[in-house]
């Protein structure tokens, strides 16, 4: 599942066909390389051009690509490992609801009550009912397939492109909606898009993915309307910088044990804290919401056990929403 890396030759034997279903006609598109407003998926101004394969539109210039190639064999390699596609159609389909497969059950109840919660406590009363949505760091595209059921357009952008933990999967998904949701791959702080084009950027279990926090908010602040909203969920948690570190070498140190790599080709925030927050509300003048969903007895006593036991902090999840300025 490793990614290729593409020339600009490739781009004309590539597909090139988009329908209405992949790409809306209302979508406007700009280079990710040099910024230039785009009229087709060729800029005029440096010469890139992104590619439509398999209804995916490629917007990661040849030197972006180069340098994510190796974040993305090993992802890729550990999430297999991980069990974390399938073969089944309707393991894709339940999801966050149902883990069919079994193998993430725990992980999946937690973002299926995450999903609630947003719906239903920060996108209903925060945004237009069939509201433009960004999907970032969609992964499987599974937040974007419920959103679409519940009325919503979303984009899903990610790096990866497989058909079992990136945006290939979204086919799995092509049977129960009218028109299957855009999908790109692109990093999150050079996104393809017009400015202020969607209501709402949601990072989804992503966000600690990102290499500058403040690009990439700054980014999606970039991409969504004023009094839009951009959103955090599903990224760890710490009271101290020292706990989140230390989660971060355990973590390395597991990878690297079970599956030949620390996967640390990339330097990422891998996790939040207050201070972080804080720093994002100061560079970007904006204001952040946090919000707790309730997880269950169990999980709320996880810092108390963890304290008796002598161990470090558990993550946390919280969502943070932040508002655009009109």
């Amino acid at each position: 599942m490793h990614m290729a890396i593409k020339d600009r030759d490739a781009h004309f034997t590539a597909s090139r066909a988009i329908t209405q279903s992949e790409l809306a006609p209302e979508i406007r598109l700009q280079c990710p390389r040099c910024s230039a407003k785009l009229l087709s998926l060729d800029c005029t101004k440096c010469g890139f051009g992104l590619w439509n394969e398999g209804g995916i539109i490629h917007a990661l210039p040849p030197a972006r690509a180069e340098h994510y190639a190796e974040f993305i064999c090993d992802y890729e390699r550990i999430r297999a490992a991980e069990g974390r596609g399938s073969l089944s159609e309707q393991f894709y389909v339940g999801l966050p609801f149902r883990d069919s497969s079994g193998k993430n059950s725990g992980q999946w109840r937690i973002r299926a009550r995450t999903f609630r919660y947003l719906v239903e406590r920060v996108l209903k009363p925060g945004i237009r009912f069939g509201g433009r949505v960004l999907d970032l760091g969609a992964g499987n595209c599974w937040l974007s397939f419920r959103l679409a059921l519940a009325g919503y357009r979303p984009i899903a952008v990610d790096l990866l492109t497989n058909k079992y933990d990136g945006l290939g999967a979204a086919q799995n998904y092509r049977g129960c909606l009218p028109a299957l949701f855009p999908r790109f791959q692109a990093e999150l702080a050079h996104l393809p898009l017009q400015d202020e084009q969607a209501d709402a950027a949601i990072f989804n279990a992503s966000f600690h993915y990102s290499e500058s926090a403040g690009d990439a908010v700054r980014e999606a602040l970039r991409c969504v309307r004023p009094g839009g909203l951009v959103i955090i969920s599903d990224t760890p948690w710490y009271s101290s910088y020292e706990s989140g570190r230390k989660m971060v070498t355990e973590r390395r140190r597991s990878f690297l044990a079970r599956h030949g790599t620390a996967s640390s080709s990339i330097e990422s925030v891998e996790f939040l804290t207050d201070e972080r927050l804080q720093s994002l509300e100061d560079e970007l003048q904006i204001r952040w919401n946090a919000l707790s969903p309730r997880y269950g007895f169990l999980w709320s006593m996880r810092p108390l056990l963890a304290k008796i036991r002598g161990r470090r902090e558990p993550a946390s999840f919280r969502i943070y929403v932040a508002r655009k300025a009109q």
